[in-house]
This record gives C-alpha cells, sequence and structure tokens, in this order.
C-alpha cells in the first residue's frame, strides 16, 4: 500500500507527513535528528496493513517548514516541548483518536513528551534506539561545560557554523554518517542518502540544525520515563550495534517500571527501521496487538 504525501497547518506552519491505511489502531511515526517521514518509507506500508499510519516530520525537518530561530532565543523553537504539542496537535487534528506513537533517536524524547502531556491521546510509546542525550547539561564533566557552550555558541552564531552545515550536507558526508551509524554499511544505498539530504538541503535547515546542536537543556528519558501514566506502556528495541547511543548504556532503561519489555536487535545499529525493517516491522505490530484492546482507543 503506497503512502499518501499531505501537508497540515499547525500554529501557522506547513507540516508535511505520509500516510496510509483505512481502518485499525493508529500509529504515529516519529524521525530522529537529521531525518523525516522518509525514513520510515519501508515501514508505513507494511504497518498500513494493520491499521492507519502517519509518518510526520517534525517542524524544522524534512520538509516541513523551518522558521529562523536565531532572532529567538536560543532553543526556543526547536525543543522537545514544542515538538510534544506538534505531535499532540497532530493526533488532535488529524489522527482523530488516540494513537501509538514509534520514534527513532531524538524522537523518542519527543514521543515521550506528548506522551506525559497528553495521556489521553497516547496508545502506548515504543523506543527505537533512543537518544541518551550525552551532551545534555547534567551530564557533561564540569571541566568540559564551558568549552562546550564556547563551541556551541560559536557554531550558532558565526560563519564557522555556516560552514561547517555545508561540509556536513554533502551526499558523501551523509553517506559516511550513515555507515557509521548502520551496523551494515551496504544498507546505506543512494536511496537512503537523497531521503535525509534532500530537504537537509532546503532554506533554514542549516540554521534548524545549528540551533539543535547547540541544545543541552530539556528533559532526558530517565526524567520522563518515571512520569508516564500506567495506562501508556513503553517497549524498547536497541540495535546492539549503534555506535552513538550503546546498548550497554540503555539496557537501565528498560528497568524503568513503565517499560514492559526491552528487545535487542544484534547487528544493527542506530536506525533499525530503515536498516532491519524485516526485524521492526513485527515487532510494532506485535505491540499494537498486545495493546489495542487494552488502552484507550478503538480496539
Amino acid at each position: 500500500m503506497d503512502p499518501t504525501e499531505k501537508d497540515w497547518q499547525w500554529e501557522g506552519h506547513k507540516i508535511r507527513y505520509t500516510c496510509a491505511g483505512d481502518e485499525g489502531p493508529a500509529m504515529i511515526l516519529v524521525h530522529g535528528f537529521g531525518g523525516n517521514a522518509d525514513h520510515w518509507r519501508k515501514n508505513v506500508p507494511v504497518l498500513a496493513k494493520r491499521g492507519r499510519v502517519f509518518a510526520i516530520d517534525l517542524l524544522g525537518y524534512g520538509y516541513s517548514d523551518k522558521p529562523n530561530p536565531m532572532g529567538k532565543p536560543q532553543n526556543s523553537i526547536y525543543n522537545f516541548e514544542n515538538w510534544a504539542r506538534q505531535l499532540n496537535a497532530f493526533i488532535e487534528e488529524i489522527v482523530g483518536e488516540p494513537a501509538f506513537i514509534m520514534c527513532n533517536s531524538v524522537g523518542g524524547v519527543a514521543g515521550l513528551q506528548a506522551a506525559v502531556d497528553a495521556p489521553a491521546t497516547c496508545r502506548g510509546v515504543v523506543l527505537i534506539n533512543p537518544s541518551l542525550r550525552g551532551l545534555h547539561i547534567t551530564k557533561q564533566p564540569d571541566i568540559i561545560k564551558p568549552f562546550v557552550a564556547i563551541l556551541q555558541k560559536t557554531l550558532r552564531t558565526t560563519d564557522i557554523g555556516q560552514k561547517f552545515f555545508k561540509n556536513v550536507a554533502r551526499a558523501e558526508t551523509v553517506k559516511n554518517i550513515l555507515k557509521e551509524a548502520y551496523g551494515n554499511p551496504e544498507a546505506v544505498t543512494d536511496e537512503l542518502v537523497e531521503c535525509i539530504l534532500k530537504p537537509g538541503l532546503q532554506p533554514g535547515a542549516a540554521e534548524v540544525f545549528l540551533d539543535f546542536i547547540s541544545y543541552s537543556g530539556g528533559p532526558l528519558p530517565e526524567e520522563l520515563l518515571p512520569k508516564m501514566p500506567k495506562e501508556v506502556p513503553v517497549r524498547i528495541v536497541w540495535g546492539q550495534a549503534d555506535p552513538w547511543e550503546p546498548v550497554k548504556d540503555g539496557r537501565a532503561y528498560g528497568e524503568f517500571e513503565s517499560v514492559d519489555r526491552f528487545i535487542e536487535l544484534p547487528g544493527v545499529g542506530h536506525c533499525p527501521m530503515d536498516e532491519a525493517p524485516e526485524l521492526i516491522n513485527p515487532l510494532l505490530m506485535e505491540f499494537v496487538e498486545d495493546y489495542r484492546g487494552v488502552t484507550p482507543g478503538c480496539a
């Protein structure tokens, strides 16, 4: 089932999403840093056989609008609280019923925040290699905090940051970054590189990138998981070959009361939904089947 691409207006901004499926439980797919709805292109058609599926571009990413953050206080636009508001508004206005939220990387923090803020609209959350936010201010050693702050300010406010972004936003660089993140480098195709790079070359993308890499505040997964309502289950899936978010650091998150299972995928990297859809798609459908009749929303 081929997905349909649509736009939605949220707080004066155009938000792009793809969708497929006519009936059944609703699922929202949320990408990570630098990603977009197309990172879920191998999942949407399969999941649509079991329900209504929506893959969304967060504000600032993909083909959604990219309001300029540079005239605003740092991280006042691109933060997890705002993205959570976007997800909850999307569920209310477009989906029209409580939904399962399924997220990768930093999208996992946005998904958790959305569930904490509006538990009545969330039937459950799946975290796929969620970001543990290692550069969060509380996780930086005191000795390096001043240097990190200076570097972030320099990148965000000077031409050095623009030059840095231009170097990153090249096909060769994107391919190398993805090959580092994936357990199987052969899964990094030219098609994938284009899916990630093309929207990243749109006007405003550099400013979004530079604003977000200066984001050292905001919520952490370990702060949000204890706040999850009992009626909203969380399941964590982790690629063991992830070099950015090591599974050895992630296992402790499986001990939170809100997490029902912690599943490890041998040989898979940071983006299992794209690298190993044959593994992820059945796990996502299993989660839906486990809770479709238990949590709020249509059976």
